[in-house]
């Protein structure tokens, strides 16, 4: 799919704020893929549609996760989750994409799992750095990012466990495998 015709069809499922993350998030990617040579064509277009079903009614991701081979423990988490592994599913049935590529840096860009590929690191960190963003550690993110992409992913995960443990959020099981790997590949293996 043209990244034109991507942009066009993504702007009308978001609010023009989450439109314009979605941009900054696509121009990240594209710098990240270009840092660690990686495809900036399936990065932008899995950057642009990464929040597609984030404003979906929740009725509806239900019944996607309920109808599809996701797992169904997703419904026992917080529903900001589900849109990343429905917006998965949503670009293959309403546009036809079906690089698995694409759709799993798409799942996985809010929790991360264990042995990311290269797509999912950048998707997942350029999510979270992202220019707009603003909160305690991103800088510190941000700048590792410019060194080492799997790094950067970790501190990133390690960032967010300790956002929810401290909110007293029960946590995603990917985002623990996701840190527990991340951890293991930067200190050269369990």
């Amino acid at each position: 799919m043209k990244i034109d015709l991507a942009i066009e069809k993504v702007k009308a499922h978001l609010t023009e704020e989450r439109f314009q993350h979605s941009i900054r998030v696509a121009e990240t990617a594209v710098k990240l893929a270009e840092l660690y040579r990686d495809s900036t064509e399936k990065a932008e277009l899995a950057a642009i549609f990464h929040d597609y079903a984030k404003y979906r009614p929740l009725d509806e991701m239900k019944h996607w996760i309920k109808k599809s081979p996701l797992p169904k423990d997703l419904l026992h988490y917080h529903h900001e989750l589900w849109h990343g592994p429905v917006g998965a599913l949503l670009i293959e049935a309403e546009h036809g994409i079906v690089d698995k590529e694409i759709q799993n840096a798409i799942h996985y860009h809010t929790t991360g799992r264990a042995h990311m590929s290269k797509l999912d690191k950048i998707i997942f960190l350029a999510d979270y750095i992202e220019p707009g963003r603003k909160f305690p550690g991103v800088d510190d993110v941000r700048e590792m990012a410019k060194k080492d992409l799997t790094k950067a992913c970790w501190m990133a995960s390690r960032n967010t466990i300790n956002h929810l443990v401290n909110k007293g959020n029960t946590i995603y099981p990917d985002t623990f495998y996701a840190y527990n790997d991340l951890t293991n590949q930067i200190n050269g293996g369990a």
